[in-house]
């Protein structure tokens, strides 16, 4: 069985070796692949997933772009309008997305509630974490670089674009850009617009406690990396491609082992 990951960058995901250990867990002969693939390089790149794998994830900046590429979509893929699992079935591709689903498994083990969330970013990972907020009962609050996208976005579920300082007053406050992920010492958000009570999850989960997450602690909140969302959505992905349980404490032992308990 051949799968992969599709995206520009690659070379730091963790996917390989979660999913390597998920195959070998379950007796099943196969290889995971990083395929760097800059956009340009989608359409060629998509033909040959059609030729010589099972399936693939994709990640940035590719899971809105992929849509164009696909046969078919899953229902959650289409309402979310991005995809970051790919399925070949005989040749014909079908788009899904397991963020939503993964993404809200993984508040559900850090015991996160709330009503009211505040979302960084506009993007396929954003549309994912909105959809899944939006579906969870959240009142959700945008805010992005580029306005227009963030007010795509809250067109299209029903959330709310405003300012940084309205994170003040929010119970949860997510970072779904990709700040902090090739410079550590970035963050999307002034420390000072952090609320005092409540949850900051960060998608990024290199390293594990990111300045975001360093910032919300220190103003009070429980911070959540992203580590949970990369198993859980990588557990639903694998069950797709496999038919098989995912073996989840293989899979987040891995995971723990490459990034450590609090890196």
């Amino acid at each position: 069985m051949q799968l992969g990951i599709l995206g520009d960058p690659v070379e730091h995901s963790l996917s390989p070796r979660m999913h390597q250990a998920a195959l070998r867990a379950r007796g099943i002969e196969g290889r995971y692949l990083l395929l760097a693939t800059p956009p340009e390089r989608l359409p060629a790149r998509i033909e040959e997933v059609r030729a010589r794998f099972r399936g693939v994830n994709v990640t940035v900046p590719l899971k809105e772009r992929v849509l164009a590429h696909l046969d078919l979509l899953s229902p959650a893929a289409e309402a979310i309008g991005a995809v970051n699992t790919v399925i070949n079935e005989g040749g014909r591709l079908l788009g899904e997305n397991t963020d939503a689903a993964g993404f809200l498994k993984s508040l559900e083990e850090a015991g996160v509630t709330g009503e009211r969330a505040f979302v960084l970013g506009a993007g396929g990972a954003a549309r994912a974490v909105v959809y899944a907020l939006k579906t969870a009962g959240f009142e959700v609050d945008l805010y992005n670089r580029t306005r227009a996208r963030a007010e795509a976005l809250a067109r299209a579920f029903g959330a709310r674009v405003t300012e940084l300082s309205e994170a003040r007053g929010a119970d949860l406050v997510v970072n779904a850009t990709s700040v902090g992920l090739a410079d550590p010492g970035a963050t999307p958000l002034p420390a000072e617009f952090f609320p005092e009570r409540g949850f900051a999850v960060d998608l990024v989960y290199r390293p594990r406690k990111t300045r975001f997450l360093r910032e919300a602690e220190a103003r009070g909140l429980t911070p959540v990396d992203g580590v949970g969302m990369l198993l859980w959505q990588g557990a639903l992905a694998f069950e797709l491609w496999t038919g098989e349980e995912a073996p989840i404490e293989v899979m987040r032992r891995v995971l723990d082992d490459a990034l450590g308990a609090a890196s």
